[in-house]
């Protein structure tokens, strides 16, 4: 299955139900939890068998398909009623690394432990996969196909660049999601606890991903003479720059739906002051005054630059003439490279330091604006579930393979419901330490993703 090749894994001549164990979406966690699937080097196919084998047992036919037989991915069908559109429900087979050491459980256990299931993906994302699995058995099992088709997408490499995953999928077999116009995938439909109220943020909009090198020249010499005006004190001197200014305000369509909603359901002054982040003259003297609290908000509001790589010199007693920073760019929606060069340019220069070359390594585009056709939806499942919790549109600063299914006009909603205790903060351990899932949390989405199936109409 090298070079595009694509494997059926057939379905049962009629749906057939697995019984309800194979279906509870803590057993499924702590099976896909077991398939080390680090990226790198990823390793996902063994993962991504496991699960087409159990949906194939329930009769719900799928393709493998990948350019690298290490690295498959899983498209699965349930056939609907053909009375509304498909849609797609997707996540991701590989992990970030886990340094077993500090771990309570080793991250690869799966462990069922304290009503967590423990382990690398718990949060990120295999959790979220086995309750969109076990809402799709579950529909099977029930007899009554939902009114569209449903497709549940388990991808590779999400955590790197997507090539071997979404990315691959959307340029080399874009025909497999004909006629989707809603997705579901991460990251949102957790609780959220802001000034006494519970929150349920579902993901409409991300940043998108650019990475930037930035090169600075100066003398080069013997280590012994003394060097002013090196590459490497320019570098410093725009590192400092950035560290001390931000780049400027930017309040965009999905910033303002977020920070209006969190301000209406906080009401008051408290309301008031995040209402007032978005004008850009107020902005950066509340996100000092928040705290804490600030870094949520600060990069949906801005362009951001991390340097994340340095670059200078190779030897000792060599004053090095050349020195690189590579830059992690993350870029608001409807913001393109050259406003962020722009920016990052004028900010370097306010601050004094001396503008670098600069080279565009890469740049995944995004939409620049959601489509809200399923927020209400999702908002009355979430709601209907926890009747105090208040659903609110949320950009996420990083990045989802939401990025590459946009190109075929899919909006992503981030929607993997999760109603967490406070001892559980996803924030913390999503890629740390003791990842874990609460069990009745996993109960909790893998309804909601089932009402979400069953009520589907496009």
């Amino acid at each position: 299955m090298t070079d595009g090749k694509t494997v059926s894994v057939a379905g049962k001549p009629a749906l057939r139900d697995v019984g309800a164990g194979r279906r509870d979406p803590v057993r499924i966690l702590q099976d896909l939890i077991r398939f080390d699937t680090t990226n790198p080097p990823g390793n996902e196919s063994d993962c991504v068998r496991y699960l087409a084998a159990l949906l194939a047992d329930a009769g719900i036919a799928g393709e493998l398909i990948g350019k690298d037989e290490r690295r498959l991915n899983l498209v699965a069908r349930l056939p609907g009623r053909g009375e509304a559109p498909p849609i797609l429900l997707y996540g991701h087979a590989d992990v970030v690394p886990a340094d077993p050491a500090g771990w309570r459980f080793p991250p690869f256990s799966g462990e069922l432990a304290e009503a967590c299931v423990w382990g690398r993906g718990a949060l990120d994302m295999k959790g979220a996969v086995a309750m969109m699995a076990s809402a799709l058995l579950e529909a099977a099992a029930s007899g009554t196909p939902p009114a569209g088709d449903v497709l549940l997408a388990f991808v590779a490499d999400e955590e790197d660049c997507g090539d071997f995953g979404s990315r691959y999928l959307v340029e080399e077999r874009p025909e497999l999601f004909a006629g989707i116009r809603h997705a579901i995938g991460e990251i949102g439909g957790f609780n959220l606890r802001l000034a006494g109220k519970e929150f349920y943020p579902v993901m409409v909009a991300e940043k998108q991903r650019c990475g930037l090198r930035a090169r600075w020249r100066g003398p080069s010499g013997h280590g012994s003479m003394p060097a002013r005006g090196s590459a490497a004190a320019k570098l410093g001197k725009a590192l400092a720059v950035l560290d001390r200014r931000r780049l400027p305000v930017h309040a965009t369509e999905p910033a303002r739906l977020m920070i209006e909603a969190l301000a209406r359901g906080i009401g008051g002054a408290q309301g008031l002051m995040l209402r007032a982040l978005l004008a850009p003259a107020l902005s950066n003297g509340i996100l000092d005054l928040m705290g804490a609290s600030g870094k949520f908000f600060e990069p949906i509001l801005r362009n951001t630059v991390n340097a994340t790589v340095l670059r200078a010199g190779a030897k000792i007693n060599v004053v090095p003439g050349e020195a690189m920073a590579d830059f992690d760019a993350r870029i608001l929606p409807g913001y393109g490279v050259a406003e962020l060069l722009s920016e990052l340019r004028a900010t370097l220069a306010a601050g004094e330091a001396e503008e670098p070359e600069l080279e565009v390594l890469f740049f995944d585009e995004g939409p620049a604006a959601p489509d809200l056709s399923l927020f209400g939806l999702l908002s009355d499942i979430l709601t209907e579930a926890v009747p105090d919790g208040l659903p609110v549109p949320f950009m996420v600063s990083g990045v989802t393979d939401a990025r590459f299914f946009s190109r075929l006009g899919i909006q992503t909603y981030g929607f993997t419901p999760m109603r967490l205790p406070p001892e559980v903060d996803f924030s913390r351990l999503i890629h740390g330490t003791d990842e874990r899932v609460p069990v009745e949390a996993l109960g909790f989405g893998a309804r909601a993703l089932g009402e979400l199936i069953a009520r589907y109409r496009g």
